[in-house]
């Protein structure tokens, strides 16, 4: 089904409340049904924060995932976890994250946990909004990982990822997941240096099973670790050979970029719908509604409605909560003023 023309979304993951990070630090003084217990209410927290808001789609905000890699990394045997990484204190940047030896074959007989979170934002959520998945593609998953003995580089470690995310797609698929972000951040941050037939080819063996089955999008942004970016922040890099990605929707980042490139997204159009980021997840100057409408409208000067929609530049996990609900809350009521204006 065609969705609704400048609906708006968000990306996939949402702050934790302040109970949940202290909570978190201290897990082993919890039992399984306690821990359970702090998940659904995490949930329920994210969920209601999104329908305050009124999106037209919501997620669980990633709130059982309490790192972006290693939640999954949990869930994926032959991988040695390293407890220290390269530096711990002074300004934050990725060398402050570890990076993992890989110690047998790659596989991950459990899954990786998204349909288990799916299944539990669907109990929980209210009927209205569409319900979004988010799953990291395994060229991202690959990110963290060390090339050694098993897999001799970073693409080898990625091929071998690759049925682990098919399989949680497929399940996730057969769950009644209807939307599917293959959150794929790192191909944009690496763009500029690597070669985007192969990331292209990769993504695309990946989705093959579900294309078809589900609405599949991407996000593609240089990097949000502590709101900071590790890529050079421009598109060009990435396109024309990204169109050719097998999905129905792409995400861009633009808002903290002041819209640079805007044009891309009339070329995108032509293909494949948009999601433009209206939001700076990077900064705390919050958007009025005012602000929104205002690019909104610059939008819809390169793309029409129909094929427009509209999220914060990334995920939310970043951003303090109270400057969460606020941000989301202008960004629905800008869109829905020039709905209004178009009789949408």
């Amino acid at each position: 089904m065609q969705p609704r023309p400048l609906r708006t979304t968000v990306i996939g993951s949402y702050p934790f409340p302040g109970w949940l990070e202290f909570a978190a630090s201290r897990l082993a003084e919890f039992g399984p049904a306690d821990i359970r217990e702090l998940q659904e209410d995490a949930v329920i927290a994210a969920i209601h924060d999104q329908m305050a808001a009124g999106l037209d789609v919501i997620t669980d905000g990633e709130q059982t995932r309490l790192d972006f890699n290693l939640s999954f990394y949990g869930f994926i045997e032959g991988i040695e976890r390293e407890r220290t990484p390269e530096r711990r204190f002074g300004p934050p940047a990725h060398d402050q994250r570890g990076k993992h030896a890989i110690v047998s074959e790659l596989s991950a007989p459990r899954g990786l946990g998204v349909v288990e979170e799916f299944q539990r934002l669907k109990a929980l959520a209210p009927a209205g909004p569409t319900l979004k998945a988010s799953v990291p593609g395994p060229y991202t998953l690959s990110g963290r990982l060390l090339p050694g003995k098993f897999y001799a580089n970073r693409w080898l470690i990625a091929r071998a990822l690759l049925p682990i995310v098919q399989a949680e797609l497929v399940k996730l698929v057969e769950a009644g997941c209807t939307e599917i972000t293959v959150d794929e951040p790192s191909m944009s941050c690496y763009a500029h240096q690597e070669d985007t037939a192969q990331l292209v080819d990769l993504f695309n063996s990946t989705v093959e099973p579900v294309t078809g089955k589900a609405r599949l999008s991407t996000h593609l942004c240089f990097g949000n670790f502590k709101g900071r970016a590790v890529g050079p922040r421009q598109y060009a890099a990435m396109f024309p050979a990204f169109l050719n990605f097998r999905v129905d929707e792409i995400h861009l980042e633009m808002a903290s970029r002041e819209f640079s490139e805007l044009e891309l997204i009339g070329t995108i159009a032509k293909k494949i719908d948009v999601s433009v980021g209206i939001i700076d997840v990077k900064s705390y100057y919050i958007e009025t509604p005012a602000d929104v409408a205002a690019r909104v409208r610059r939008c819809l000067q390169h793309a029409p409605a129909e094929r427009l929609s509209f999220a914060p530049d990334c995920g939310l996990s970043q951003t303090a909560r109270w400057a969460a609900k606020q941000k989301l809350a202008n960004m629905v009521l800008g869109v829905a003023a020039v709905r209004k204006e178009l009789g949408l």
